[in-house]
């Protein structure tokens, strides 16, 4: 068998009919959707035991993301810890025609403290598109604690409690575990968080899922993971490139415009995600040239250094 190097590689969307999502994906994105159900989100790139991304093309096509990992780590990962064993970060794309489930994510000493294979997320969002007036929640007001909070669920009356903003294209908001929120609706945004699914949902706007029924709640487990003392835009630390961004332990997340004679160098050292929000680019390296697409994502393996460049 020929020894080959990873090249970039692209995946295999996984999409997620949801009951609060649209049809932007495929509008925007061109996503392969089916027109009769609402769909909340792509996942571009993940890891997790339900659900892998499946390499699309070239020498390893059919290869899961977990196999990539588990026979070509070094190449693929660099200097890029794993997370809990597997890649270590989750990115997707999110069409929220409504608004999301009021939730929180555990941190890692809470995760481990309520076992059941929780694990810890952090994550963030970059805004692609925000309809007039569409609104993000972050947290509580302020002088509203966690006694507040569980009166206003008995009453099923949390909404006037939340802190909000309304975003618009091209914020970053960063969320630390144990931040509650929620996304509203009329937001397309782009997330990247730590390869987790453990969501604890505290409410859900009295809603029915896509079987008509009401999606199940996690209030105990909620409460033991919210940080009471987040409202609002949580602080971060910026990409050390200088472009727009956050930067965290977990992962840098910028955006790089790039114009018709200008490029990108992405230096070898860590696995790095590349997703094309609009228009098109090209990934060059020595023996590779990949197009990306709007709407496309690649994995870059830490062993590659490439170049981007706009394309018409």
């Amino acid at each position: 068998m020929i020894n080959r190097s990873l090249s970039p590689l692209k995946f295999e969307p996984i999409l997620k009919p949801l009951p609060w999502g649209g049809n932007k994906l495929k509008q925007i994105f061109d996503k392969p959707v089916r027109d009769s159900l609402p769909y909340g989100e792509s996942w571009e790139v993940a890891d997790l035991p339900d659900d892998q991304s499946r390499v699309t093309q070239g020498p390893w096509s059919g290869y899961s993301l977990e196999r990539l990992v588990k026979e070509r780590k070094e190449e693929l990962l660099g200097e890029t810890p794993l997370l809990m064993d597997r890649f270590p970060v989750l990115f997707k794309l999110i069409d929220a025609e409504q608004t999301l489930s009021v939730q929180v994510h555990p941190d890692e000493k809470i995760a481990e403290k309520l076992g059941g294979g929780a694990r810890p997320k952090t994550e963030a969002w970059y805004i692609i598109q925000a309809d007039p007036g569409s609104k993000l929640y972050l947290g509580l007001k302020e002088g509203v604690g966690k006694t507040d909070f569980q009166h206003a669920l008995e009453a099923g009356a949390l909404q006037d409690l939340l802190y909000t903003i309304e975003p618009k294209p091209g914020d970053f908001i960063f969320l630390p575990s144990g931040t509650l929120h929620a996304i509203g609706g009329g937001l397309l945004l782009a997330e990247i968080q730590q390869a987790s699914d453990t969501t604890y949902r505290v409410y859900d706007w009295n809603r029915l899922d896509l079987n008509g029924t009401r999606r199940k709640l996690h209030i105990e487990e909620a409460l033991q993971s919210i940080h009471f003392d987040i409202r609002g835009k949580p602080p971060h630390a910026s990409p050390l490139s200088g472009r727009p961004g956050i930067r965290c332990d977990s992962f840098v997340f910028e955006r790089a415009g790039l114009g018709p004679d200008s490029q990108l160098v992405l230096d070898p050292g860590r696995a790095r995600i590349v997703c094309c929000v609009d228009g098109a680019g090209r990934l060059d390296g020595l023996s590779t040239s990949i197009t990306l697409r709007k709407g496309e994502t690649c994995l870059v393996p830490a062993c590659e250094a490439l170049s981007l460049t706009a394309q018409p």
